[in-house]
Parts: C-alpha cells; sequence; structure tokens
C-alpha cells in the first residue's frame, strides 16, 4: 500500500478510546503519515552566517522560481546589537541551483562556491554587500577552484587553489576582490594533494603524495626553497592544522606511533619529536580550534557515541557552559563568529530534531532566536537515535546508531518483528554519527526501523580498524553490514522477510553488493549513486583524485594486481544472482560516480527481467541537491519499500 495514504487499523479497544478522545495510550493514537516535503524541503531560513564585524546577518532562504521551483538564495539584513533590524536585502538571484553555504570574508563581502549541474567544478563567488555585485572570482570551463585562507587581516585579497592550470592539480593564487586579478603565488610541483598557511597567511607546508609515500613539506618562508619535513607511508598521517603565533610550531592530528589520531605540538626545528597536547580515550581525535584573537588554541573535538570537546581555554569553556545553559536538552555548535569573537551563530539540536539557530551576545550574555530550522516536524513525534553495538563473525566492535518507529506510528506499543532498512554509509572512509538526520526520521515515520552501521574501514575508530577494510569491499566490509541484519534479527527486532537495504556512493555500491552476494538477505533495496563495478569505476574518477590512485589501489584494489578479486566483488558482474526488486537513482552530471555505473548494473537487470526502477535527474551530480528532485526521489523510495516490506501491514504484527 502507499504509505502517504494509509488507513490505520486499531483494535477494537484502541478504536473504540480513539472515539472518545480521552485517556487515549500515546502507543494508539492516530500518527498521521508526515508529509515528505515537510522532511526534505529546504528551510525557510537557515545557513546563519553573521559578518566579521557583528553589523549584519546573512543566510540563505528559497526564492520562487518562475517554473514553480524554490532556489535557495543569499539575503541580509544589519544588526543593532544583536538584534536584526531594516530591510531585508536579497543579494543573489541563481535560478539553477541553490547557493549552497556562505562565509563573510570581511564586513563588506560575502564569498561562497558555485557548481554547475551537480558537476562539482565549484568556482569561487564573492558578493558585495553594499553594492550588490556579484563576481566569480574564479571563471573558465571546468575549472574547480576554493579558498584556501581568507585572510582576515587583509580585506582586499583571499588565497585560493584551483586546478586552471592542470586539472590534476591544484595551484594556490592570491585574488584581488576588487578586480578579480590572481596572481600565482604557490605552483604545485606535482603530487602537492594539500597547502597550509600560517597565522599571517603565507604558504609554508604542502602535502605531497608520491604512490604510497606521504612527504609533509616545510619552508620557514615564502622566499625559501620546500625542504621534506616528515615522509611516511600513507597509513600514517600527519596532518597539519594551523601554526601558533610565531610561526615555529606546528599544531598537527597525527597517528604516527599510534593506533589513534592524537593532537600533537611539533616544534619545526624537531620534525620527528611530538609532544601530545590531548587525545581521545578510545576514538580519533576529530578536529581542533585556534582562536586568533586570544593566539591559542582553545578546544579539541572527538566522536564516540556522541560528540565531545575538551577546552584548553577557561574563558572559551565557560562561553560555552552559558550557551549549552541557554539550550538544555540539545546539543549546540558554533557555525559563524564575529572577528572580536563576541557573537556567535550557535545551531542547538537532538537527534530528533534539526532544532534551532541563534545569535548569542558573549558580552551581554544574551540569546536570541533567529529560526526554528524546520517548524513543520515536531520533535516529540520524532524518534530516538540509539548507539548501538555488536560483534563481527570475526570479533570485531562494530558500532552503529538504531533508530525504532514510535509506537504511535506502529499503532502498537511493542516494537518487535518489524520492517527494517539498513542505512550503509558513503565514503567509505567516514562514519554516520548521532544527531538529526531528516532520511532516519523519514523511514521511521513510516514505520521501518533503520540500523546506521559503522563497518569495518570507518574512520574515527583509529588505523588498525580503518586498515581492516583495506581490500574488503564485498567482503568482510560486506560481513559487517550483513551481520548487523542478523543481530537485528536475533534480537528480535528485524522481521527476516521484511529487511530492505538503501544506501549513496558507498552505500549504493554496499546495495548492490548485499543483493548480489547475500541474494537473500533482503526483499528491497534502494541504490543512489552507488559504484557497480569496481573496475570501471577506477577508470572514471575525476582528474584531481589522480595523484592518490596508487593509494585508492591499495586500499580498494589494483585493476591489474587485483583484478580477479575486482571482478569477483563487483556487483555488476554479477547480475545474474540478484532477485531482490530494486531502485536505482542517479544524477547525469556525477563526477564521482559515473553515470555508467547505474547504466550498467540497470540494463543488465532489465535483460534479466528483474524488477529495477531506474530515476535519473540530469541537473544533478553525486546526490541531488534541488528539493524538487529529493521530493521524487524520496517518493519513489515510499511507494518502493512500502511495496515490498509492508511496514505497516497488520498481518505482519
Amino acid at each position: 500500500m502507499n504509505v502517504r495514504r494509509f488507513v490505520r487499523v486499531l483494535s477494537p479497544i484502541a478504536a473504540a478510546l480513539a472515539c472518545l478522545g480521552a485517556g487515549l495510550p500515546a502507543w494508539a493514537q492516530q500518527a498521521a503519515a508526515i508529509p515528505i516535503k515537510d522532511f526534505f524541503s529546504q528551510p525557510e531560513r537557515g545557513h546563519f552566517r553573521v559578518s566579521t564585524d557583528g553589523r549584519q546577518l546573512a543566510w540563505i532562504a528559497p526564492v520562487a522560481q518562475p517554473d514553480g521551483t524554490r532556489r535557495g538564495n543569499v539575503f541580509v539584513q544589519a544588526l543593532s546589537g544583536s538584534t536584526p533590524t531594516g530591510p531585508v536585502r536579497l543579494l543573489t538571484h541563481e535560478t539553477a541551483r541553490d547557493v549552497p553555504d556562505i562565509g563573510w570574508k570581511s564586513g563588506r563581502t560575502i564569498l561562497f562556491g558555485k557548481d554547475f549541474g551537480g558537476d562539482e567544478n565549484f568556482h569561487v563567488v564573492a558578493i558585495d554587500t553594499v553594492t550588490g555585485k556579484v563576481t566569480d572570482l574564479t571563471p573558465g570551463d571546468k575549472i574547480r577552484a576554493e579558498v584556501l585562507d581568507d585572510l582576515p587581516d587583509d580585506p582586499d585579497h583571499i588565497l585560493v587553489q584551483s586546478n586552471k592550470r592542470n586539472p590534476e592539480l591544484f595551484d594556490v593564487y592570491k585574488v584581488d576582490l576588487r578586480t578579480g586579478a590572481q596572481t600565482l603565488v604557490a605552483e604545485n610541483p606535482g603530487g602537492v594533494v594539500g597547502w597550509v598557511t600560517d597565522q599571517q597567511g603565507r604558504i609554508r607546508m604542502a602535502t605531497k603524495v608520491e604512490g604510497l609515500t606521504t612527504t609533509l613539506l616545510y619552508r620557514a618562508d615564502e622566499k625559501s626553497a620546500w625542504t621534506t619535513f616528515a615522509s611516511t607511508d600513507y597509513k600514517t598521517e600527519i596532518a597539519p592544522q594551523f601554526f601558533d603565533t610565531t610561526g615555529r610550531k606546528l599544531y598537527a592530528i597525527s597517528n604516527r606511533g599510534r593506533d589513534k589520531k592524537a593532537l600533537v605540538l611539533i616544534d619545526v626545528s624537531k620534525p620527528d619529536a611530538e609532544q601530545v597536547v590531548f587525545e581521545a580515550p578510545d576514538v580519533d581525535l576529530a578536529g581542533a580550534v585556534w582562536s586568533r584573537k586570544l593566539k591559542k588554541l582553545t578546544r579539541a573535538e572527538y566522536v564516540d557515541d556522541r560528540t565531545s570537546r575538551k577546552f584548553f581555554d577557561a574563558g572559551t569553556e565557560r562561553t560555552w557552559q552559558r550557551m549549552g545553559a541557554k539550550l538544555a536538552g540539545y546539543d549546540i555548535l558554533v557555525q559563524s563568529a564575529t572577528k572580536d569573537e563576541d557573537k556567535f551563530i550557535v545551531a542547538a539540536f537532538n537527534d530528533r530534531t534539526e532544532g534551532a539557530r541563534y545569535l548569542y551576545d558573549a558580552r551581554a550574555d544574551t540569546l536570541g532566536k533567529l529560526a526554528v530550522i524546520n517548524p513543520k516536524i515536531a520533535e516529540d513525534a520524532m524518534a530516538p537515535m540509539t548507539p548501538v553495538q555488536y560483534k563481527s563473525r570475526d570479533g570485531l566492535t562494530i558500532h552503529g546508531y538504531l533508530t525504532l518507529p514510535t509506537a504511535a506510528v506502529l499503532g502498537r506499543p511493542d516494537r518487535k518483528n518489524l520492517a527494517c532498512v539498513v542505512n550503509p554509509h558513503g565514503g567509505p572512509w567516514a562514519r554516520d554519527a548521532w544527531g538529526y538526520n531528516p532520511e532516519v526520521q523519514f523511514l521511521a515515520s513510516r514505520g521501518y526501523c533503520v540500523l546506521q552501521v559503522n563497518f569495518r574501514s570507518s574512520t574515527g575508530y583509529g588505523r588498525q580498524f580503518w586498515e581492516a577494510g583495506f581490500g574488503q569491499w564485498g567482503l568482510k566490509m560486506q560481513d559487517d553490514v550483513t551481520d548487523g541484519v542478523k543481530w537485528l534479527v536475533a534480537q528480535g527486532i528485524a522481521d527476516p522477510k521484511r529487511v530492505g537495504i538503501y544506501g549513496g556512493s558507498y552505500g549504493g555500491y554496499a546495495t548492490l553488493a548485499g543483493v548480489a552476494f547475500t541474494p537473500d538477505l533482503y526483499a528491497a533495496a534502494v541504490d543512489y549513486v552507488g559504484v557497480s563495478n569496481l573496475l570501471t569505476f577506477m577508470n572514471t574518477v575525476p582528474p584531481y583524485w589522480r595523484p592518490q590512485l596508487p593509494q585508492f589501489h591499495d586500499m580498494v584494489g589494483d585493476p591489474v594486481r587485483d583484478k580477479a578479486r575486482l571482478e569477483a566483488t563487483s556487483p555488476a558482474l554479477h547480475a545474474d544472482r540478484i532477485v531482490t526488486p530494486l531502485l536505482v537513482a542517479q544524477g547525469a552530471n556525477d563526477p564521482r560516480v559515473n553515470k555508467a555505473e547505474s547504466d550498467q548494473m540497470v540494463d543488465a537487470l532489465k535483460k534479466r527481467g528483474v524488477d529495477v526502477q531506474y530515476m535519473v535527474k540530469d541537473n544533478e551530480g553525486h546526490g541531488f541537491h534541488n528539493e524538487e528532485n529529493q521530493f521524487d526521489f524520496y517518493g519513489a523510495m515510499e511507494t518502493f519499500f512500502s511495496e515490498h516490506l509492508k511496514p505497516l501491514d497488520v498481518a505482519a504484527k
């Protein structure tokens, strides 16, 4: 049945209580299906950013187009103290794709990245908030550019890295915001995949890859020659974060000589000596923050079941405590700050709501609400996300998150023997984390339990766990997902006949591998921009990935050396095994997972008469970003899973 139009069947007692109105238990209350658009519409106001001088507020909001679609554009309004005041001004007029995010360069200039049809060839665009002029600072065809350093002490320039000279390599240019003129300040000598500036905006370090070796290059100033700072195998990470104010000490996140990444301090004259500043108890350190105002390290962050922080500055910790006290029951993130670090855009959220955005004035200790991100979704109607863990068949501890549909959605108090959707994440060198996820809540609102799995090779759990997935696409990495399904069944949560799988990118590969190599495990599958053939996939990666292909071949498989294994684990080459109904969605301009990946999978299945639906969006890339395309995709997913998994089938209860 179509769950957007279902009629819930209640027991006679529950029906009688419903007629009476009063005294109805929570599990028996009618839970109307929340419209798809309520989950996936872009917010009426979001992506708030406060200007560096604290005098203006900017945000992104949808603007209606003549064809009935909406596109996110940039608005600004003056601030009087911490209060938005005066006229609201629309600064951009994007019609093809949303402005994805924004950042203030100064009290006058806003920057954002713009791609075309989802091709990820982003250009750096500047908005003059005084004149309203919008300028593409990095024009050209098939050029990818991004801001390397916004040079906060230089009001007229930024540093941009761009591959306009060589599509495989990024050089660094100083760009004049007034004229758009670009001056080359660092030419890529070959193999450099990352640049690091000091507190004065001078390029002082570079990360170079050669085969399976990673080399950090260092120079004392921009006139000095590059020298080797450290050279390691690529599995050993020394990731520069920032220099101190002297430029002689470097903060880095490193796993050199240890399993878990830690925050370390390195004297540039002694590159082999690391002083451990902080390491989390059981997981990798995720990041660190430097205060330009205080000229010191202020905090570090890591993610176990949830995000945690270590503070190194008492004043910064007090500020966070004050914000947290005003937003009890919610996790908080600082999304923007003034140069004086006295006003902050604060996001408050939890696992059941995207929450609200606030402007916090640290001097006055006041918190002003700017907007509720999605007022159509009631927090108390959403389902809690619970951290879980289970053992893999070879003894690894696999972490993940389980979201069970509410009793009100199910119309019964127990939540056993459910239709479930396993949702492996993309990457695969990434991880799922606790928090609000509209996809998860959408599926839970339709009656599905959702299991998110941080299978081996997920990041954050240390080098050993990461390396345990090397060469294991479709093998042990897939076993971890399969073992998650078996765990759900053993717990009595999942009905083994009503388990589906859905994922995007690598998660799409895991979806296809699941139905190809465990064909009896899943009753339905949705593949979203997923890899289907490991051999063809590696031949179509973007040019700027090519310097790192040897590492990728080592982590996944070499097309020559490991050809037999890659063929054995490519779902498209084993379409004859697939019997599970499948929905495939693909962006035509995807630069990461070429459309041919989905084409060959769908063609092979159609030739065999397997039930496969194929959705292609011509104006999208690696994932759908325009909201009308998201509505189409999730609407098709809803109908598809409802037909094959029957989440609210009374007989299945």
